[in-house]
């Protein structure tokens, strides 16, 4: 009985073993062409603070509209406020944030779209 316990034991261990070896070295994960909606808080906080900057240097606001927009269908100044929230969590420079709060003025600022409305 104590045999088959360490066979199946050892055999689990080795069959973890042979996967992992499989999914990280020989075939691991390829992400191709994935969207920016998928980027997590943190990398989506750092692309938002790279918009910002390239708009501090710029005032090129149309360029970082679009930017902003290939983050997916929420209003762009959520994402630029999701980011101050984070960047304030997680201790980011005062200049990031000023640089975050300048790019969230400015889109705050712009007349909203109009919605559908009822017939």
């Amino acid at each position: 009985m104590q045999n088959k316990l360490a066979s199946l034991i050892l055999g689990l261990v080795f069959g973890a073993l042979i996967a992992l070896v499989y999914g990280w070295l020989v075939r691991p994960v390829e992400y191709i062409d994935t969207s920016l909606d998928s980027l997590s808080i943190d990398y989506r906080t750092d692309y938002v603070l790279m918009v910002s900057e390239s708009y501090a240097s710029d005032q090129d606001l149309t360029l970082a509209q679009v930017r902003l927009a290939a983050l997916g269908p929420q209003a762009l100044d959520e994402y630029v406020t999701q980011a101050i929230d984070y960047a304030l969590d997680n201790d980011f420079s005062r200049a990031d944030l000023e640089r975050l709060n300048a790019l969230a003025i400015v889109l705050r600022a712009l007349p909203q779209p109009a919605g559908i409305g009822p017939p």
